[in-house]
């Protein structure tokens, strides 16, 4: 038996961990979801992108970008470039929860906390009330098995004075800072994070303690995770923490701390301020992966991090080649841009001989081009920690298993389903597809979208960035996507934008 010693605080806390064989052998393993808001997959200087032999290849953004500790998170795990999200947040946090498709759970909109935003022609049944207190989630289920259930940062799953605005109702232990908000009133402790201000109601609650310090929300963030993390470890009890930081959403305030790296960048000045929320993202995960470690328990965690939608750098027109270039759009957008995100697993601590390692293996330093996306984690995390998926819950999800260990899983389906039957916004009224090699995107209302017709078709491996549409010169492969889609859209039960009337469907029509 080994003894550790590690400190809460100002306070001495000892830790027991049991070495010995039979008791690392039955250990179960701790899971870290690292959520970050609005970040894409070129908000970094890890390059997720490859060259045509499959090798990392960097563009500019990756050097405007600090980020060592997701370099040393990718260099002891892998990476995934194909990674895809909804490309607005809550239909991605619902996913995760639920391992479902947005189009099957229906929270396909961001969820305004106080008002329906279904928009002028949504369904008008979609799930703006998104997860409930009966909802079967990823955090319920860890918890009913055992696992010490940590929330930290932006919740957004549900409308304001619902029950599942709390995350306590949806299967977390804890939380800490939750709520129904979708961005903080103010990112700086000096202004008490938004509560009392002019937009109090967005104000982070629960931070009190660090109301008029110079203690910036990311930070505020990290040291109530790291706490949280203490006191399973201390209760010795298997911990599983959704970190889902407010950063980098706006506003675009900057974080003090990293401002004098990005002042001669170049760049605009709320440019620059979204790059110190990326370094303050950062250093978040490195105090944590720190702290994993001083604790005794980094060989037996595995990290997931990821964004929840495509980039919101503040770099030029949503449709562009500019905030995720050499990508084409940006957050809620049909682009790739707007759902691509980086997306890194890792044992906080690799040790081969681990117990849990050697049953759940993650590559070192490798590159995963499969197609994957957020509904994995779902089945993935489960598998992981031996636990059953509730029988008559739907799963979209697929494990992620043989992918993480750096192989090729030739039984998955190489297919992204995104579906935002809403307007207005960046991109409207659209679905999107990707089946292998190629994407297809539908948009309802095309005179007031920003294709001039329904579709758009791209061949993804000769054309990654999207620039050269094909709907016109490949009538053959346009229909047998667009068949493919409405295909997807009926096994997923979705629901369409309406006519008029408020009532009726407009599906989408076969070219």
């Amino acid at each position: 038996m080994t003894i550790r010693m590690f400190c809460v605080g100002m306070v001495s806390v000892w830790w027991i961990g049991l070495a010995c064989a039979a008791d690392r052998e039955t250990a179960r393993p701790n899971v870290v979801i690292f959520l970050v808001d609005d970040m894409g997959v070129m908000d970094t200087s890890v390059p997720f992108l490859t060259d045509p032999q499959g090798q990392p290849k960097r563009y500019p953004l990756n050097d405007f970008y600090r980020t060592p500790n997701m370099e040393r998170l990718a260099r002891q795990g892998i990476r995934c470039n194909n990674f895809c999200a909804m490309s607005v947040c809550s239909p991605t946090r619902c996913s995760i929860l639920t391992g479902q498709n947005a189009a099957r759970h229906h929270t396909t909109n961001w969820i305004n906390p106080d008002h329906n935003n279904r928009g002028p022609f949504g369904p008008p049944d979609w799930n703006w009330n998104g997860l409930t207190a009966q909802s079967i989630t990823l955090p319920r289920i860890l918890q009913t098995a055992g696992y010490r259930t940590i929330h930290v940062g932006k919740g957004h799953f549900a409308p304001r004075n619902t029950a599942g605005a709390d995350p306590t109702q949806l299967g977390f232990t804890v939380n800490v800072a939750g709520s129904a908000s979708g961005a903080p009133a103010s990112y700086w402790g000096q202004q008490n994070f938004g509560n009392g201000g002019k937009r109090a109601a967005y104000g982070v609650p629960g931070l009190e303690k660090y109301h008029g310090t110079d203690t910036f929300l990311t930070e505020a963030l990290t040291r109530e995770a790291t706490a949280q993390v203490s006191a399973a470890v201390q209760a010795h009890q298997p911990f599983f923490l959704y970190l889902a930081h407010y950063a980098v959403h706006a506003p675009f305030q900057t974080d003090a701390r990293f401002a004098e790296h990005y002042r001669h960048a170049g760049k605009p000045q709320n440019a620059q301020a979204f790059a110190t929320l990326i370094e303050g993202m950062d250093k978040s995960l490195g105090d944590l992966l720190d702290h994993l470690e001083k604790l005794g328990v980094a060989e037996n965690t595995v990290i997931f991090f990821l964004g929840d939608n495509g980039s919101d750098a503040p770099l030029g027109d949503p449709h562009a080649v500019a905030s995720a270039a050499p990508l084409r759009g940006k957050k809620g957008s049909h682009y790739e841009g707007g759902m691509r995100v980086p997306f890194l697993a890792a044992w906080a601590k690799p040790q081969d001989t681990h117990p849990c390692q050697k049953r759940f293996p993650i590559g070192r330093n490798a590159i995963q081009p499969q197609i994957a996306a957020v509904m994995d984690l779902f089945p993935t995390i489960l598998g992981l920690a031996q636990v059953p998926t509730p029988a008559g819950h739907v799963v979209d999800g697929q494990r992620l298993d043989t992918l993480l260990r750096g192989q090729v899983d030739r039984t998955r389906k190489e297919e992204f389903l995104m579906h935002y039957p809403h307007a207005p916004h960046r991109s409207h009224d659209f679905t999107s597809y990707r089946a292998g090699e190629w994407k297809i995107v539908y948009h309802y209302e095309p005179a007031s979208s920003p294709s001039t017709a329904h579709y758009q078709l791209f061949h993804l491996t000769e054309d990654p960035f999207e620039s050269t549409d094909l709907a016109g010169s490949h009538p053959r492969e346009l229909r047998d996507m667009a068949q493919k889609m409405m295909a997807s859209l009926t096994a997923h039960h979705a629901q369409y934008p309406v006519g008029p009337d408020g009532r009726t469907p407009i599906l989408p029509r076969l070219p």
